[in-house]
């Protein structure tokens, strides 16, 4: 279910290992329809795809957060369904999310639940601090890339800002003083066996990742906690298929971001420095297959996205990232490039990432008509 990039190439991998694969999403020039075996043009939960998954599908998964969870257990009565219903059902409901986070011991930065009360909106503070300064606003569905969210200065303009989400569930965040952010991915099977990347080091711009670099530049043994609480929630939610867990490094310490179950915009490096990229691991995981080696094939790498803001003076001459021996250029056959869309993206290898980073970014810049 999805036909975006990251179900482009999870089928690509697929069609390598000689499956054949049907993508089922309602836009017609989706990216991951034009690699599948076969494209159904229709709602995710469309009664007559949902039959054709159970009878021709020996395994369905997911390439984003939100299809409805509903199709999912539709589906999951006559065939496999992977990750879970569940573990998709908690990963696209910010409320479900920190709750899940909380009640199983992972940590998590100050929040609060923004509901509905009787005639005025209340806030409910999980856990119980002081709620104080700035926070940022989330609407708990259909949010990414900086969608759905306000930033707001205090308590009194929470409410402002709900209303100017819709009035749907909200949860508050308080802003935090970050020292970085990271992300692990961990591949798990339905028995239990699990394996981790590196883990990358992200930076943001306005809500959408801009740049990662691995090996994370932070002490070793914050990386290994990372790899360890990743591994430790997915073991918790029984996951099957590949998980992406962000992470905020506030004093020293991590707090569990956010959940995505399926591969991962942070990931997408291991196209080009693993010796098994993320997507080819998710399909091993959710088929029941062995799990890859995951490590690194060069001692640094980073990756910069390319949105369609690049698109708007015409195509970028892509000769200058071509031309660059240790680079790689990744578009994801969208037809239309709209400002703040993720068109694609280009990777740099190099012995140290901050060479890595230096060279990613400066190739970018250079992209012009």
């Amino acid at each position: 279910l999805g036909g975006g990039q990251l179900g482009r190439y999870a089928l690509m991998a697929a069609a390598t290992m000689g499956y054949r694969t049907v993508v089922v999403d309602p836009d017609p020039s989706a990216p991951a329809g034009t690699v599948a075996s076969e494209h159904l043009v229709t709602p995710y939960d469309d009664p007559t795809s949902l039959r054709r998954l159970v009878s021709d599908c020996d395994v369905v998964t997911v390439e984003f957060e939100n299809p409805p969870a509903a199709a999912l257990d539709e589906l999951s009565v006559g065939t496999v369904v992977a990750p879970s219903p569940d573990a998709v059902r908690i990963a696209q409901d910010r409320i479900l999310e920190k709750r899940f986070l909380v009640e199983n011991g992972f940590p998590v930065g100050p929040y609060a639940e923004l509901v509905s009360g009787a005639g005025s909106p209340a806030v409910e503070m999980r856990p119980d601090p002081v709620f104080e300064g700035s926070a940022v606003v989330k609407a708990t569905r259909l949010g990414y890339d900086g969608k759905g969210q306000r930033r707001v200065d205090g308590v009194a303009e929470v409410h402002a800002a709900h209303a100017d989400l819709g009035g749907v569930p909200c949860v508050v965040e308080q802003l935090l003083d970050l020292q970085t952010e990271l992300s692990v991915l961990v591949a798990r099977t339905v028995d239990a066996r699990a394996e981790t990347w590196v883990v990358a080091e992200n930076r943001h711009v306005d809500g959408v990742l801009d740049l990662s670099v691995v090996p994370a530049d932070v002490a070793p043994q914050l990386t290994d906690r990372a790899s360890g609480l990743g591994m430790a929630i997915a073991d918790a939610l029984g996951f099957v298929g590949v998980l992406a867990i962000e992470l905020f490094v506030v004093d020293g310490e991590l707090l569990v971001n956010e959940l995505a179950p399926r591969p991962h915009n942070s990931g997408h490096w291991t196209l080009d420095a693993s010796v098994t990229s993320q997507f080819e691991q998710q399909i091993r995981a959710v088929c029941g297959l062995g799990l890859g080696d995951t490590a690194m094939t060069a001692p640094a790498i980073a990756m910069v996205n390319l949105l369609g803001d690049r698109w708007s003076a015409g195509e970028p001459d892509w000769d200058v990232v071509l031309d660059e021996p240790h680079a790689k250029l990744h578009l994801y056959g969208k037809h239309e490039a709209r400002p703040g869309r993720k068109m694609g993206h280009l990777t740099v290898v190099s012995d140290v990432t901050s060479a890595a980073a230096a060279t990613a970014l400066h190739l970018r810049d250079r992209l012009t008509p």
